[in-house]
């Protein structure tokens, strides 16, 4: 089992950033991928990005270029840092984990792109 909290987010003006946290209840070591995904009202939940236990990542075509996924292997963390923020990014933001084939899914944080 792996509970994830997830932290961060908000109401953020177009153009501007966002850090998203999430702290997994076990070693960040023992997780074989974590990742973020993002579901919008009526619609699909999508991957943002993901990253594995040996730092590989990987990017939605729409996150490229403006979000990074990062580890902090101290903090037992990870990260996503949202820059550019458009209107279009407003959506739950759920972080991910796969450990051994079974899928941990956090609770969501609500972030909202608007002016």
């Amino acid at each position: 089992q792996v509970q994830l909290v997830e932290s961060g987010g908000g109401l953020v003006q177009p153009g501007g950033s966002l850090r998203l946290s999430c702290v997994p209840s076990r070693s960040i070591f023992s997780i074989d991928r974590m990742g973020w995904y993002r579901q919008a009202p009526g619609k699909e939940r999508d991957l943002v990005a993901t990253i594995t236990s040996s730092g590989s990542t990987n990017y939605a075509d729409s996150a490229k270029g403006r979000f990074t996924i990062s580890r902090d292997n101290a903090k037992n963390l990870v990260y996503l840092q949202m820059n550019s923020l458009k209107p279009e990014d407003t959506a739950v933001y759920y972080c991910h984990a796969l450990v051994h084939h079974f899928n941990y899914w956090g609770q969501g944080t609500q972030v909202t792109v608007s002016s």
